[in-house]
Parts: C-alpha cells; structure tokens; sequence
C-alpha cells in the first residue's frame, strides 16, 4: 500500500510516498480502509521535531475517515465494512495518511452513512477538541456568553458551532471576510481580532464580559482573558505556539475568581466518546466542518505549508 512518511524530522519536503506493508490490526484494533484524512498543524510540529512521535519513519495524519477492513481478535463493536472515523494517531503510532490504517477502537467512533467521508476526515481532532474545551471542561449552559478566539480556524468554527448548539450566545474574532460565514455557523457577534478596541467590544459584546472564553493562543490573550471576563467565568486553554504565557496582572484575574482549565485532546479518557456525539452533530446539521482544501498524495506536502503559513476558514483534507 502507499503511505505518506517522514524518515527524519524538517520541512514539508521531507514527506515522500512510500511502498510499505499493509499494516495488520492488533488485539483490539481494526484496519480501515482510508478514504480521507485531515491536515492539522499538530501533524507539522510533529513533522518538524517541535513535538517528537513515537518513532521514524512515522507517517503522518492525526485524523482519518473510511471503512473497517479487517477487524482483529476481542472486538466487538465494529464489522468489517462500516463506516468510521477516528483521532489521535500520528504520535505514537502510524496516522491516516496512507491508503490503511490501524487504530484501536477507543479512538474510533461509528460514522452516520449521511456524513461524507471527507467531512468527518476533517472532524477529528478540530470537532472533538472543541467538543471537550466547551462540553467537558467549561460545561457552557444555555443563554451563557462565550468569547471563542479565532473562529475561523479548524477548531474555533467547530467551537462556534457546538457553542451554539448548546444555546450560548457565541462572540467570536476572526478576519472580516469570514464574519459572514461564522454569523451563518451561529456566531451571534464576530469582531476582528486586529481591531484596536477590541478589548472593549468584546466586554460591550457580552454585556459585561463571557462566562467562558476559549484560547489557543495564551501567549498573547491569557492576560486579555482575565480582562475581559465575567467574574468566576471559566477559560480554557490549548494548543500555545510557545513555552511560555503568563499573566501581567495577577490580582485582576484573581480578584475574579476566575477557572482555569489547561487541556490537550489526547488526554480524554476514550476518544471514541466525544467522537461519537461529533457524528450525532454531523447527522443532524448541528454541525459543519467546511473543507477548504483537498489533496492527493502528491501533493500532502503543499498542504502541510498551507495549514501553517496561510488563513483560510476550515480544514485541509488528504483524500487518497
């Protein structure tokens, strides 16, 4: 079968197209057959050594989308040919962007037949992300006001959306160009992150500050995030591009009683859980994940640069 691998940690040109074995599925495994996989910067870091896998070769792809192959011994929740799709691969083992995968059934949830496979290929880690920073960590109620930063990003217009669902009142910032499209995803208000009040039309925004803000970018909003908040308001926090983030102003934030929620999405106990709501949303149309880019795999290198150098709404996929 072909795979997409990377032998030693650098650019995106490190990435070839490889012959290798099909892989066999373990106890308590099964193989799917791949017919998409996102692209999400976390596959570039581990790509260019920022995070280190597992071991090399290793191939790329955190998320995957298809139809169980092979299924091996003590399971029992899935058949050969059913639709799935999973998360959390990539790291310490082989990811979905080769033609099979392998992935223990805990990361693999049953996949609706009216969700196309290239949507949930692109759900993964972006839908359940959102799904445990909203649902499992700041346990957002109806009528709440929720400031989530960067909406146009794969896990913010994922967040928008089950924030939405919830029936939160959801503030979001992005881009102008995609006020309109997060507005439709059920954004109540969308402010440009560039604009120099931003401070105080967040706080205007959400009568008096949001019950729960969710970041990836700490390094330049933590403080921001205590400034604008509701008191005992809950911010959760991910995915920081540097080591470090800190406050300037501590007694304002405690002052607040504010919660801080640190999460990463490999940490859920059973990623086949938040997985399986995600495919609820996908069914009903309470939730879309936008695809901005498909690719072969010829081109998986193209999209590893766009997904870390350029802006655009959504996800990239790799369709073999």
């Amino acid at each position: 079968m072909r795979a997409i691998r990377y032998h030693e940690h650098g650019d995106p040109d490190v990435l070839r197209v490889d012959e290798v074995e099909k892989p066999i599925p373990s106890d308590g495994e099964i193989r799917i057959e791949v017919k998409a996989a996102g692209v999400n910067p976390v596959d570039t870091y581990f790509r260019d050594g920022s995070y280190q896998p597992f071991t090399l070769p290793m191939v790329p792809g955190v998320d995957f989308a298809g139809v169980v192959d092979e299924v091996g011994s003590e399971v029992t929740e899935f058949d050969a040919g059913n639709r799935v799709f999973g998360t959390g691969l990539g790291n310490d083992r082989y990811g979905g962007t080769a033609e099979y995968v392998t992935a223990p059934t805990d990361r693999v949830a049953h996949l609706s037949d009216g969700v196309s496979f290239v949507e949930a290929g692109a759900a993964g880690v972006a839908a359940v992300t959102a799904w445990r920073a909203i649902v499992d960590h700041a346990a957002l109620e109806p009528a709440e006001y929720c400031l989530i930063h960067g909406g146009s990003g794969g896990v913010g217009h994922a967040a928008v959306q089950i924030a939405a669902a919830s029936g939160a009142r959801v503030v979001t910032t992005a881009s102008e160009q995609y006020h309109d499209t997060l507005s439709d995803l059920g954004a109540r208000t969308t402010l440009d992150y560039r604009r120099d009040d931003l401070q105080s039309a967040v706080v205007e925004a959400t009568e008096g500050g949001p019950n729960v803000v969710v970041d990836h970018m700490l390094e330049r909003y933590l403080q921001f995030d205590c400034d604008v908040a509701a008191p005992y308001a809950r911010i959760v926090l991910f995915r920081n591009r540097h080591l470090e983030a800190g406050f300037t102003n501590v007694p304002a934030a405690g002052g607040k009683e504010l919660q801080f929620h640190l999460m990463s999405m490999y940490n859920a106990p059973r990623l086949a859980d938040p997985l399986s709501r995600v495919d609820r949303l996908l069914a009903d149309d309470l939730l879309r994940v936008d695809v901005a880019g498909e690719y072969g795999f010829d081109e998986v290198a193209e999209a590893h640069r766009r997904v870390r150098e350029e802006s655009f709404l959504g996800k990239l996929v790799v369709v073999p």
